[in-house]
């Protein structure tokens, strides 16, 4: 028996737009910032806007040490989500954007697994909104200024 791998898996799905997503998850378009078609950040004010409403209830899935196929963390969300799915309950993964540990080979995708993965697989792992590119500007925007500010005399007398 010939298995896909996770990649085609993840290239073989019939994508939704985000938008469609969202409004699964009682998500108004309003508080969307989208990112193309199929990715998108929910606007914080959402959460002030809809106060009044009842509080869900969370599971925290943290800690995994992944098997040797690689499920993990993101792959026990996904599929404990569409279990509670599949037996009637209104159920959500919100997932953070993953370290860069795929890019360098030292550990599995952030995307999941096997038919319990999140796509875009690609732009997950590699890019997703851009947000560590930022961050990684930040830093190194920061650690410049920090070495020209020494090197120019250390006014600020920062320890080094």
């Amino acid at each position: 028996m010939d298995y896909k791998t996770d990649i085609e898996i993840a290239q073989a799905c019939d994508m939704k737009p985000i938008t469609e997503i969202a409004a699964l998850a009682g998500v108004d378009e309003a508080y969307l910032e989208q990112y193309g078609k199929y990715k998108a950040k929910v606007d914080y004010r959402m959460l002030k806007d809809l106060a009044d409403r009842p509080d869900g209830r969370l599971i925290l899935v943290t800690a995994i040490t992944p098997t040797p196929a690689g499920e993990g963390k993101t792959t026990t969300s996904v599929g404990l989500t569409d279990g509670l799915r599949k037996i009637g309950k209104h159920a959500v993964a919100a997932q953070r954007e993953p370290s860069l540990g795929p890019v360098f080979g030292i550990k599995g995708g952030a995307a999941g697994g096997g038919y319990a993965q999140v796509v875009p697989m690609e732009d997950i792992n590699l890019h997703f909104t851009g947000d560590f590119h930022a961050f990684g500007a930040a830093n190194n925007l920061l650690a410049a200024m920090l070495d020209n500010h020494i090197q120019q005399g250390n006014a600020l007398d920062i320890e080094v």
